[in-house]
């Protein structure tokens, strides 16, 4: 009953995110031909600055909300006082530090950019409370309306913008609204509503494990975006436009698997965490649907890159190719880490995972700056050696607390993986033996790659899918009990 309740949050999760993303990549496609890649690079200098304010004004807290079961309305209301009052003085102080950022660039209209920015940070404040509440009873239904309105009309406003020749300033308002829109469909659409308390007792008693949460978030907001700042600070704009495009491409897959993990997983952990077999059984079932699902489209985003960047965005983005296949095949192995580190925190070990984090992220600093001195594919590469580090550093605990360490994890990915890259040598080997447009190419690599992959998954019976298709089908056979249910007559009915 549990892994039926988890697959449905996970359908209508993933649902909800192919309808916003898909719009996003519609409203991406547009405004990659309209606006250049300088554009894009001057948002992309604001990023680390929007998301670690982000973080900062969420405190860890929300995540705390999804955590713990016996939270209650005084819990919830102190939450979202502490964090609208957070976002108003972290969107003041990241408003008057604009022109310090503008010069650290050297590029005088990111300041006015900062500044409206800035309502990113403000505007995500007021929302928190809503979206953790939802997530944490699997209610995506709620959030997928709210997603795909905001995200239909921000594109659409931004398109319009960019058409009039607003330029840099579609992808700022873009973002503004939104935050804006997605926040005022949240507040239309779910019925909770504070009360005017502010507990201190409570914010205390989510602090204890918010606290370490939101170190952890910080060094992954911080990291994550570090580029930007080397980037942006010794390249410049247009070559931060190539990375951050590469990035943003490769973000899509990702982010969505990722998000689906993070929205299911956690609170679904948090219900299983006293028993370790079910605990590591979810993980397992987690891990290889992931991979199974992400591995194909990652390794074949690298495979078919040379041909899809062109076609679809435009040839002056072609500069961007080899560091979205590079970071295409880091890709693959993203969720793994979510999934690992969304099982300790159901446990209640925030501060191992802040320790995990530290680890981590110390390495992966030392590799960028590594990678730097050899350019923007230095910095591609080092994302790579990156998470193969990580992949090994978070297991440590898996093992100690699930039965699931390194080997088993390893055991589990690796059929997935090896099925993927060698349906992603045959395309690129096809690919290259063809002297056709970009376009025409698409026509055939992509159906090949997938009639490949579906051969190879045939062939050497990999239990994921097979455990997929039995979810799929128990999960079709409850939604149809739950229909015939619906139309029997009720006690007394005639």
């Amino acid at each position: 009953m549990r892994k039926l309740h988890a697959f449905s949050a996970i359908l209508w999760s993933g649902g909800e995110l192919v309808f916003r993303q898909g719009l996003q990549l519609v409203t991406t496609l547009v405004l990659a031909r309209l606006l250049s890649p300088v554009d894009f690079g001057l948002v992309a200098m604001l990023a680390v600055f929007i998301a670690v304010a982000t973080v900062v004004v969420d405190g860890g807290l929300t995540t705390a909300l999804i955590q713990r079961q016996d939270a209650d309305h005084i819990d919830e209301s102190s939450v979202f006082w502490f964090n609208l009052g957070s976002g108003v003085l972290v969107s003041g102080a990241l408003f008057a530090a604009a022109p310090a950022i503008s010069l650290f660039f050297e590029r005088p209209e990111l300041a006015s950019l900062a500044r409206l920015m800035t309502l990113v940070v403000l505007f995500s404040a007021t929302s928190c409370v809503h979206a953790a509440l939802l997530s944490k009873r699997l209610d995506f239904r709620t959030q997928a309306k709210a997603g795909f309105f905001s995200a239909f009309l921000s594109g659409l406003v931004a398109i319009v913008m960019a058409l009039a020749g607003f330029g840099v300033w579609s992808l700022a308002v873009q973002a503004v609204l939104m935050a804006l829109l997605m926040s005022s469909a949240l507040w239309m659409l779910h019925s909770w509503r504070p009360t005017f308390v502010i507990s201190v007792a409570s914010l205390k008693k989510l602090s204890s494990f918010g606290a370490y949460h939101l170190g952890s978030s910080l060094l992954e907001a911080f990291y994550s975006r570090l580029y930007t700042l080397l980037i942006g600070r010794a390249f410049g704009a247009r070559d931060l436009g190539y990375y951050g495009f590469a990035e943003n491409i490769r973000q899509m897959p990702v982010g969505f698997t990722i998000s689906v993990l993070s929205r299911v997983a956690l609170p679904l952990f948090s219900t299983t965490s006293d028993d370790r077999a079910l605990l590591r059984r979810g993980m397992q079932l987690s891990i290889r649907a992931s991979t199974l699902l992400l591995a194909p489209v990652m390794f074949g985003l690298a495979a078919v890159a040379d041909s899809l960047v062109p076609a679809a965005f435009g040839k002056q983005w072609v500069s961007a190719v080899p560091i979205l296949q590079v970071l295409s095949i880091a890709g693959a192995l993203y969720p793994i880490q979510v999934i690992n580190l969304n099982a300790l925190m159901a446990q209640g070990h925030a501060h191992l995972m802040f320790r995990l984090e530290v680890a981590k992220k110390g390495f992966g600093i030392a590799l960028i700056l590594l990678g730097l001195s050899y350019g923007l594919m230095g910095i591609a590469w080092s994302q790579l050696a990156f998470v193969l580090i990580a992949f090994v550093i978070n297991t440590r605990y898996a093992e100690r607390f699930a039965a699931y360490g390194l080997l088993n994890q390893l055991r589990d990915v690796l059929p997935a993986l090896v099925v993927s890259g060698s349906m992603a040598v045959l395309v690129s080997f096809v690919g290259r033996s063809l002297d056709w447009p970009p376009s025409m190419k698409l026509l055939v690599l992509v159906p090949l790659g997938v009639v490949i992959f579906a051969v190879l998954v045939h062939l050497f019976r990999l239990k994921a899918y097979q455990e997929l298709l039995e979810l799929l089908a128990n999960w079709r056979n409850r939604s149809h009990q739950s229909d015939r249910q619906q139309l029997l007559p009720e006690k007394g009915e005639s």
